[in-house]
């Protein structure tokens, strides 16, 4: 007789809803616009500091205090190494800041619509959560989560900009809701701000109860690498410092530090490639507006739009057929919304003649 395997698992894995990544397929001529890449690659001084470091003492552990690392982070943001917390991706950093700072006796709050994997750490760890709904242009509603973080709570958490919608609040916004907040943990998850929002960092020296989280995923064009970082307080840093060395103490290898490092310090190759990401998003929102989209205001590297007139479901399966991916969220308020990555122009052109096929355009 064979025993079904949730008898053995843990009481809480069998009622985990684990988060979804976006689709990796393998398609010959793939467009692919659902996992916000970055369209262009990494630094050249990345590549050879990782080629230098494959070369050099992988027969050694790395540093597992990833020094190197978050000196170069503290260098570019006026922050000291202590104040600095890195880790393998934002996804880890963030699962270590949820178990470090949010287990208290009130509800953590967030918005309804944001990065969906809050709720899966939140249900990992046992921690209660509050969703406060974003207004009807789908913005993060600060006021209504100022006033309900002032009734007591776990914290807050929010993408800015956010995410899937690519919305960005401006630092007033954020010191309200740290104002609002002083003996909880307010943290901002930074993944896409470097196109165009408004980082939080200049605000660490003023708040002790600020943690910013950023990665070099998407604007560093590091993906592949698995690097993110934290910012706050050295208070802050300490305790995601003892969740790490209670998992894994060498999160980042040598050879994600390396190009993690260079990758910061080449600030020209960064900038030329940010921009251009920027210069076609404001293009494809455009041609997507002349197609009848209505487009999100996006401070992002992907926009977030619908069709009137189109089932986004359906639009996105039609895109598949004609080898062009982007992502759709089977998610109340946002299930006509298709999210679409910034490739480069001959992508998103790509995307646009195969939307005009779908919609008939001439």
């Amino acid at each position: 007789m064979t025993t079904p395997a949730p008898a053995f698992w843990s009481p809480r894995i069998g009622a985990l809803e684990p988060y979804v990544p976006g689709e990796q397929p393998r398609i010959a001529n793939l467009v692919k616009l659902n996992t916000n890449e970055n369209p262009y690659p990494p630094s050249p001084l990345a590549i050879d500091a990782i080629q230098q470091a494959a070369a050099n003492g992988l027969e050694r552990y790395p540093d597992p205090a990833s020094l190197a690392l978050r000196e170069a982070v503290a260098r570019r943001h006026g922050l000291q190494a202590d104040q600095v917390f890195a880790g393998n991706g934002s996804d880890e950093v963030l699962a270590h800041a949820f178990f470090a700072f949010f287990q208290q006796a009130e509800r953590l709050l967030m918005p309804d619509v944001s990065y969906s994997f809050y709720r899966v750490y939140a249900q990992l760890y046992g921690i209660d959560c509050e969703l406060l709904p974003v207004d009807p242009g789908l913005c993060i509603d600060v006021d209504a989560m100022a006033a309900r973080a002032r009734g007591g709570c776990a914290g807050l958490v929010i993408a800015n900009p956010n995410a899937p919608t690519g919305i960005g609040l401006p630092l007033a916004r954020i010191e309200q809701l740290l104002a609002a907040c002083p003996e909880r943990v307010v943290l901002v998850d930074e993944a896409y701000v470097d196109f165009g929002g408004e980082s939080a960092l200049p605000l660490i020296g003023k708040y002790p109860n600020l943690l910013v989280v950023q990665t070099l995923s998407k604007s560093r064009s590091l993906a592949g690498l698995r690097v993110g970082f934290a910012c706050g307080q050295a208070h802050l840093v300490e305790a995601l410092v003892r969740v790490k060395d209670s998992f894994n103490s060498y999160p980042l290898d040598r050879l994600a530090t390396a190009g993690a490092v260079a990758a910061l310090e080449d600030e020209a190759w960064f900038q030329a490639t940010r921009d251009k990401v920027v210069d076609t998003r404001e293009g494809l929102s455009l041609q997507l507006e002349d197609l009848g989209f209505e487009v999100l205001p996006s401070q992002a590297n992907f926009v977030f739009a619908r069709h009137p007139e189109r089932d986004a479901a359906e639009l996105a399966a039609l895109l598949r057929e004609r080898a062009v991916l982007v992502r759709h969220f089977r998610q109340p308020r946002i299930a006509q919304y298709l999210r679409i990555s910034i490739g480069t122009r001959e992508q998103c052109g790509a995307l646009v003649q195969a939307l005009e096929s779908i919609l008939g355009v001439q």
